[in-house]
């Protein structure tokens, strides 16, 4: 296998394993519009990055963790509903970033490969970069998994209980603004969040628990990354749209799984 074939591949897996269990969460707790606010402000993450001649996703990340700051406390004063809040902080982001852009008129950006990924192109650095996010992220879901449950569940109990809700949210608010960081290589600012979203909601049909859902979504997408590239070299397809209709694939292929196991016989 060539060089950077294994660089994609090792960068896809590495992101699939943890977009798809956080996904859970995003599946559980209905943030797939916040996922794509983040996305969307990614855009102003990698302008400001070419500004300031620092590394884009480093960019993105501060970005996407100030976003996610910033949404939090916006949250807190209750004025504006949710949904209103991340369409204004979506789309503004979105702009500001396109203008910037615009701005810098020496510069020259592949923005293509910025919204749907370019994962063939990913070096050595950048696998460090994920693989060490993609740690360091794991271990924090799993600090924070029993409270992050209790407040899906129930997040006024919860809050009785002693959860400290507000910095739990903040966390996995966080949690997710450093994994579109690191998947913006590999599909994309506009198809990150199908990343997060479809893995869980396939896994949903195979898991009775939490932690195997989580489980079964990591195992999901790193299918759809490994058929996703496999398909984007037999057929000249673009690798991060191709990863992301074999994830869809799965999806809409997930309740047969149902299907069979209502009709199978009780054993006995």
């Amino acid at each position: 296998m060539d060089d950077f074939l294994l660089r994609a591949l090792l960068a896809g897996l590495g992101v699939a394993i943890i977009a798809a269990p956080l996904g859970s969460f995003v599946v559980w707790r209905r943030m797939a519009y916040f996922g794509d606010t983040l996305a969307h402000a990614a855009l102003l993450g990698v302008a400001l990055g070419f500004l300031l001649d620092v590394n884009a996703t480093l960019g993105v990340a501060v970005v996407c963790l100030a976003l996610a700051v910033i949404l939090v406390g916006l949250q807190q004063q209750r004025r504006l509903a949710n949904d209103t809040l991340l369409g204004i902080l979506s789309h503004s982001t979105l702009s500001l970033g396109l203008i910037v852009l615009a701005l810098m008129e020496t510069l020259r950006v592949d923005l293509m490969a910025y919204l749907f990924g370019d994962i063939l192109a990913v070096t050595s650095t950048d696998l460090w970069w994920i693989y060490a996010t993609a740690a360091i992220a794991l271990v924090i879901l799993i600090v924070i998994w029993r409270p992050l449950l209790a407040i899906t569940v129930h997040e006024e109990l919860a809050q009785v209980e002693g959860v400290p809700v507000v910095w739990v949210r903040l966390a996995l608010m966080l949690l997710i603004a450093l994994v579109i960081a690191v998947a913006m290589k590999v599909v994309g600012i506009l198809l990150i969040t199908s990343l997060l979203i479809i893995p869980a909601a396939a896994a949903r049909a195979f898991a009775r628990t939490p932690e195997q859902m989580a489980l079964i979504a990591a195992v999901i997408a790193c299918i759809a990354v490994s058929g996703g590239l496999w398909g984007s070299l037999q057929w000249d397809l673009p690798a991060g749209p191709a990863i992301v209709v074999c994830a869809a694939t799965l999806f809409f292929l997930s309740p047969l799984w149902s299907m069979y196991k209502q009709r199978r016989p009780l054993p006995g």
